[in-house]
C-alpha cells in the first residue's frame, strides 16, 4: 500500500515537492460548497500544480479506513486531488486502499449453545456479537452513546463508526444484515434499529442535496461517499456492480455513522435509503433524484445486501442441528461476565423504541 503519509514524508524531503503541495492546501482551502446551488471551481495555477506532482507517490497514494491516522491521511489525499473535492455526484475515485478482507465465520459451539431455537436471526446475531468481547463491547459503547435522553447526534455517529471500523466484519454484517421472515416485523423492526435511527438519522427530513454538501464539507464522509459511488455503482446488467458486491458492502457500512447514513425504509423488507427527500430542490430536481435512487434504486447494493443475507441464513441455519440438540440438555450456564454484558445487549435489541 502506498500510504498518503508515507508519500508526504516523501515529498517533504524534495523542496520542489514541498512546496507545490503546499500552494495545493491553498487551493483546497479556497474551495467553497456553502449552497447545493454553487458551482465552484478549481483555478488554472491549482490544476497546474497537480501536473507538477504527476511523478510524485502523492498522486497513487491511498488510505485505508483502520489506519490509526485516517483523517490525516485523508486530507492529504483531498490536497493532491482538489478537482475531486467539488461539489460533484460522479465522485467516482475512492481514496481507500481497493483491498477486502475475508476472514471466514468460525462458529464456536460453546457460543451456539446459548442461542435459543426460537430466535429470529437478528437476535441471534446480536447474541453473537455480545458473547464476542470486542464486539460487545463496542456495540455497548455505540448503544448508550445514542440512547440517552437528549441525543448527542455527534457523538452517537461517532461511535457508530467505531463500532463499524474495530469489529470485525462478520459480526458487523451479521448485526447489520441479518435476515428476517417477511412476516416478521420485531425481527425487521430489530434489524432497522441497529443503527439507532432516532438519534443517528437528521432530524427531520432535510434535503438530500443539503445532506451531500455536509457530507462534501467533512474529508472523511467525503471520502465514504466517493468509496461508495465507486464500488456500489451498478453496471449494464441488472444486480451487477462495477467491483465486487463485498467491496460495495464494505463501502456502504463505512457511510454509517457519517451525515449520509442510509437506513433499512420498513421492518417488512430490504429497501434502503437516505433519511432525506427532494422536495424544494428547484432547477436541481433530478440531480438530488440521482443522489437519492444511488441509493433507494441502486442493484447492484440491493443484490449485495440480498446475498450476504442469503450467507448468513444458511450459516444459522447449518447451526441449527446442534442448537436443537441442545433442547434436550441443561443450558449452559454463562460465566460471570456475561449477565451484565448480555442484559445491557438485550435492552438494545428488545426495546428499539427507546431509540
Amino acid at each position: 500500500m502506498n500510504s498518503c503519509i508515507q508519500a508526504r514524508k516523501k515529498c517533504q524531503a524534495d523542496p520542489t515537492c514541498n512546496a507545490t503541495y503546499q500552494y495545493l492546501k491553498s487551493c483546497t482551502s479556497s474551495i467553497s460548497t456553502s449552497s447545493p446551488a454553487e458551482e465552484p471551481s478549481v483555478s488554472e495555477d491549482c490544476l497546474e500544480a497537480v501536473q507538477h506532482l504527476q511523478n510524485s507517490s502523492l498522486m497513487s497514494c491511498t488510505c485505508h479506513r483502520r489506519m490509526k491516522n485516517q483523517t490525516a491521511c485523508l486530507n492529504i489525499y483531498w490536497t493532491v486531488h482538489p478537482a475531486r473535492s467539488l461539489d460533484d455526484y460522479e465522485l467516482n475515485v475512492s481514496p481507500y486502499e481497493d483491498t477486502v478482507t475475508r476472514k471466514p465465520w468460525k462458529m464456536n459451539a460453546r457460543k451456539l449453545k446459548q442461542l435459543k431455537p426460537e430466535w429470529d436471526l437478528c437476535l441471534k446475531f446480536a447474541m453473537l456479537c455480545t458473547l464476542n468481547g470486542k464486539c460487545g463491547r463496542l456495540r455497548k459503547a455505540y448503544g448508550e452513546a445514542c440512547s440517552r435522553p437528549r441525543c448527542q447526534r455527534h457523538t452517537c455517529r461517532r461511535q457508530l463508526r467505531t463500532f463499524f471500523q474495530k469489529a470485525s466484519e462478520p459480526h458487523a454484517q451479521g448485526l447489520l444484515l441479518c435476515p428476517c421472515a417477511p412476516a416478521d416485523l420485531g425481527c425487521g423492526q430489530r434489524r432497522r434499529n441497529t443503527i439507532a435511527p432516532s438519534c443517528a438519522l437528521p432530524s427531520g427530513t432535510p434535503n438530500c442535496l443539503e445532506l451531500r454538501r455536509l457530507c462534501l464539507s467533512d474529508v472523511l464522509c467525503r471520502s465514504r461517499l466517493a468509496d461508495f459511488q465507486t464500488h456500489c455503482h451498478p453496471v449494464d446488467i441488472p444486480g451487477t456492480c462495477a467491483t465486487e458486491k463485498s467491496r460495495c458492502l464494505q463501502a456502504y457500512m463505512g457511510l454509517i455513522g457519517t451525515a449520509m447514513t442510509p437506513n433499512f425504509i420498513s421492518n417488512v423488507n430490504t429497501s434502503v435509503a437516505l433519511s432525506c427527500t427532494c422536495r424544494g430542490s428547484g432547477n436541481l430536481q433530478e440531480e438530488c433524484e440521482r443522489l437519492q435512487e444511488s441509493f433507494s434504486h441502486n442493484s447492484c447494493l440491493m443484490e449485495a445486501i440480498a446475498a450476504t443475507m442469503r450467507v448468513h441464513s444458511q450459516l444459522l441455519s447449518q447451526a441449527s442441528p446442534v442448537m436443537e440438540r441442545q433442547k434436550k440438555s441443561p443450558a449452559l450456564r454463562p460465566q460471570p461476565w456475561v449477565p451484565s454484558l448480555f442484559s445491557c445487549t438485550l435492552t438494545l435489541i428488545l426495546l428499539p423504541s427507546f431509540w
